[in-house]
This record gives C-alpha cells, structure tokens and sequence, in this order.
C-alpha cells in the first residue's frame, strides 16, 4: 500500500477507536479526523466546504429545525397527558401508536423527550415498564419514512455524493411497517421481562404556580383523573382553590368548575405544559407579560414590598412585571399567588415587559439572578401554520410534487414570518454537533475513496465474494453496522459504513440501493445498549435501568428486527 492509503487507514480506526473507548463527543473525534486529513494533505479545505453544502445535509438541518418549531405545538403534549389509563394493554398500545406514527413524522428524540414526564409521573403503572417500549417504539416509528430518523437522512447525503438521486420518500416504509409492527407486537408480550423500579425523581427547585380555568376549558365538569392532570411532567397539582376555600389534599374524584384556582408545585421549566391544556390560563398571563425569557429574582431583606401581598401591591404598575411562580425554600406555600405575603428571601419569577429593567426600585426589592427560558404557548393560528403547513411540506415531498427541501425552506420562512420561530432562535437550534460528525464522515470516506483504499480493500476481498451470493455480502454490511452503532452512535455507525457497503456494491456489480438500505436500517437498529441511540440514552437517565436491562429486553427484537428487514430486502432486490 502506498504512503497516503496507510495514513487515512489510521485516521480511520483511530476515529472508531476513539469513538468506543473515549468519552470525547463523536463531533470532536470527528472534527479531529478532518484536522488530521488537512495536515496530511488527504483532504482539502475546498473538500470540507463542499461537503458542506451536501444537499442530503441541507435537508436534514432544515428538518431538525423545523421540528423544533412544530415541538412548540401543544399536539404531541397534549396526547402525551392521556397516554395512562387503568390497563396496562391499553396504555402500552396508546404508547407504542403515538410514538411510533408520530416517530415516522417528527424527530424522534423530541417525541421521547416530551413524553417521558408523563409515563415517570403515572400513578397507574411501573415507568420502568413502559420507558424502555417508549425509545425502541421511536427507533421503530423513525425506520418507516425517509424524515423519520437522521441516520436515513445521512445515508441519503452519501448517495447523493455518490451521483445517485437519493432516496425516495417512502423507500423505507415496507421495512419499517412489517419490521416496526412485528417488534412492536414481540415488545408486549416481552413486558413482564422489564424490571419494576422506581423512576427517578428530577432535580429541580419546586416553584408554586397558580391557574385558573376559564368557562369555556376543557377541563370543566371532568375529575382530576379524567383530565390527567396527575401525568403532568414534574407538576403536581397540590390544591384547588374554589369560591375562596381551600380544597387540599386534591383526590382524583374531585371535579374541576369554572374559575377555580389550580395550584401546582414543579419545575417552572414545565410549565408549558399548563399552557397547552385549553382554557387554563397562568396567573402572569392575565398581565398579558407571559413571554419565551423568564427573569429569576429573591426579595432582598432590605426590600419595601415585603409583608405585603403581590395583589395588594399593585405588583405590574410598580414593576412592569408579573410573577409566574414564587418558591419559598424550607416552607411549603399555599393558597392564591396574589395573596401570599412575601417575605425576604423568596425567589420569584417574573414575566417582564420593556420597562422592568429602567425601573430605579429594582435593586431597592431585588436582587436579579438568572434568566430562564421556557417554551411559550402558540396562538390557534400559529399552531394551525405549524402542524398544517408541516403536513402539506410533507404531502408534497411524498408524492414528488417538491423536493423535500425546497419545501422545508418555504415552510421555515412561513414559520418565521407568523412568529413560530425566529431568527435568533434558528440560529440557536442549528445542530452544529451533528453537522460537523456528517462532514467529518464525508470527508473521512472522501480520502478513503480518493486515496484508493475503498479499491484496494474491496479488490483483496474480490475472490472471496465472486463465488458467493451478494446477499452473504449484504448480511456481513448489515451485521457490521449493527455492531458498530452498539459500540459508538447511529449517525457515526452510518457513516462510517457506507463507504465500505458502496465498495462492496461495486465489485458485485450489483445495486447500492439494498447496501444503502442494509446501512440505514442496521444503524437504527439499537437495541442492545442505552448508548448507541440517542432516546435509549434518554430513557436510560430517567429511570434506574442497568445495561443488563436493554440487553434482555432488547435480544429478540434486535434478532425479529434485522431478520424482517434482511429477508424483505433480499425478496425485493431478487438476491
């Protein structure tokens, strides 16, 4: 081998070296990879800078970018609150229908993310019996689309480097559905086998926040226990203030009315989850201040506002500000918000309009601590352009009417113009970890490639493969890259795979699409280990799983899984 081949092959194991047996984020081993293909003269900065404009990864970041913003919508959350019901049949199947349709659509980490509170704060059934389902039911729903998962999204960019058209919109939905709906039927009869533990409880400082229903809520003349108001995310509702008396403990029989007052105690950072529940509005949102920022304060001990109640201060004309939340350490609080007598101490927080920080009676009162930034609840019409132009974005790359993303950039400008998003706020959910892992990998199997690597590796393998069947070839990719994406992440494992299964479609002279395939699917196929997914990692921190957990649970649907998905490829492709 000549000089330059033997310099990216250690580039090479070194990057998957450093991926198994370091803690350093595969961005940064990746951005290292890159670094030492510029300095060996491997790689140009011309080449980067292509890669760059990958269309496949285009799509991608465009498509993770609006998905932050249909994540604002109160759809998922909302089906998230009534998930739990008294059979644990029942509930699983809510669970496993909505994560894996929504998966197909959304990106699937959000989908986890947004549903974890309410299955770890169910009264009904173990979380540890449903977490687990909840990230492989997302891994599943994702294989059924070409949107659903970005590990499809990348090796769709490495066809398109490779002069293919890439993937088509629904290549991956016979796999996912006969695949995904076969696991899913295997994962509840394989329940009992999950352990029954105690979810861990999150660590946050516990806020008490008071709303009131409105005549027209949904809530009105249903119990607590119909309204799901005990599967709130990391809120508890505490008391229920009605007609000036306090009901308190709260029982699920009781039933909501018109104007009563719900007084929760959490983390404020859920406090969206309030806002999506119709016709309960925060008490900072009849001061018309409630916004995205929230400024955090404690009541100096010098204060002049102290011993009187936030309503009797006249709390908005004073400092053009309203308190969401208000949270007394070493003291549980109770009743009404406004009529809480502060004291020196307590930490506030306060939705602020454009005058708050000019007022001179700040630092008299207060002492600022921190911002905290929540997520602001959508008008009708913002959610209506969210989830409708979404679906219509969708429809039209579907059926080829537009390319997907030409699509998502039109409908990312609509979401900026209605207020969804904003420009700041796409600057800030650019995935910059990702995108530089993608171009690292590019680049990685660029130099492979251009060097002569690919060709020498795939011409010493040549006599071993010409006797045999490409599908033999097509099971070692595919086993490979299942091993890989246990060992690292599904978005390397792809990565670092494709270059080897083009190479092997080469000299077969068969077609890459089945290799491409074999890849997408197998590094999606994580079910082994809490590290190799990002929303097994996610369920993994919310409850007290052990690795042995995923293996025991995750064996067969690993085995029913990749044995689906390698028998219809190989009746569809004729090997």
């Amino acid at each position: 081998m000549e000089l330059s081949q033997l310099i990216v092959i250690a580039i090479f194991i070194a990057t998957i070296a450093a991926l198994i047996f370091t803690d350093k984020r595969p961005s940064t081993i990746f951005a290292g990879a890159v670094l030492g293909l510029i300095a060996t003269g491997q790689s140009t900065l011309l080449d980067v800078a292509h890669n760059l404009t990958n269309q496949g990864l285009l799509t991608l970041i465009l498509l993770l970018l609006v998905s932050s913003a249909v994540d604002k919508t109160s759809f998922i959350k909302r089906l998230g609150r009534k998930l739990i019901a008294p059979s644990f049949r029942t509930s699983f199947w809510r669970l496993f229908g909505l994560t894996y349709v929504s998966s197909a659509l959304l990106n699937n980490t959000a989908i986890v993310a947004s549903l974890i509170g309410p299955i770890s704060q169910n009264q009904r059934h173990p979380a540890s019996k449903l977490l687990i389902p909840l990230s492989y039911s997302a891994i599943l729903g994702g294989t059924v689309t070409l949107i659903g998962t970005s590990t499809n999204l990348i090796v769709d960019s490495f066809l398109i480097e490779q002069g293919h058209p890439g993937f088509k919109f629904w290549d991956f939905t016979l796999y996912g559905l006969v695949a995904g709906l076969s696991c899913g039927f295997l994962m509840f009869l394989l329940t009992p086998w999950l352990p029954n533990i105690e979810t861990k409880k999150g660590r946050f400082q516990s806020y008490f926040i008071e709303a009131e229903v409105e005549e027209e809520s949904e809530l009105v003349g249903k119990t607590v226990e119909e309204n799901h108001l005990r599967n709130l995310p990391e809120l508890f509702l505490v008391e229920i203030i009605r007609d000036g008396k306090l009901i308190s403990p709260v029982t699920p029989d009781i039933s909501i009315l018109a104007h009563d007052k719900l007084i929760f105690s959490g983390n404020i950072q859920k406090v969206d989850n309030l806002g999506h529940i119709k016709g309960l509005k925060l008490f900072a949102e009849t001061n018309g201040l409630l916004r995205e920022n929230l400024t955090e304060v404690i009541i100096s001990n010098r204060a002049q506002i102290i011993g009187q109640t936030i309503k009797a201060l006249g709390f908005r004309a004073l400092f053009d500000a309203a308190v969401v939340a208000i949270r007394r350490d070493g003291e549980q609080l109770s009743g009404k918000l406004g009529e809480i007598k502060l004291q020196a101490g307590d930490f506030l927080l306060l939705a602020t309009g454009q005058d708050f920080e000019k007022r001179h009676n700040l630092s008299k009162n207060f002492f600022v601590l921190s911002e905290q930034r929540i997520s602001t609840k959508l008008s009708k019409q913002q959610e209506l352009v969210t989830l409708g132009g979404f679906l219509l974005t969708v429809i039209l790359a579907a059926t080829s009417v537009l390319s997907l993303a030409t699509g998502l950039i039109f409908f990312m400008a609509t979401l900026v113009l209605f207020g969804v998003t904003s420009n700041s706020e796409v600057k800030r959910n650019i995935p910059l970890n990702l995108v530089i892992v993608i171009v690292g990998a590019l680049s990685l199997a660029g130099a492979l490639q251009s060097s002569g690597v690919i060709d020498a590796m795939t011409l010493s393998i040549k006599p071993w493969l010409t006797d045999g069947s490409p599908f033999i070839a097509l099971i070692a990719v595919y086993l490979l890259t299942l091993i890989l994406t246990e060992l690292v992440t599904n978005n390397a494992a792809a990565a670092l795979m494709f270059p080897f299964a083009y190479g092997l479609s080469q000299i077969l002279e068969t077609e890459l699409m089945p290799f491409a395939l074999a890849v997408a699917f197998a590094a999606s196929a994580s079910f082994l280990s809490p590290y190799g997914y990002q929303t097994n990692l996610l369920v993994y921190n919310a409850a007290n799983y052990q690795f042995k957990h995923f293996v025991k649970f995750g064996l067969l649907i690993s085995i029913t899984y990749s044995t689906i998905v390698l028998l219809l490829l190989k009746y569809n492709y004729g090997f």
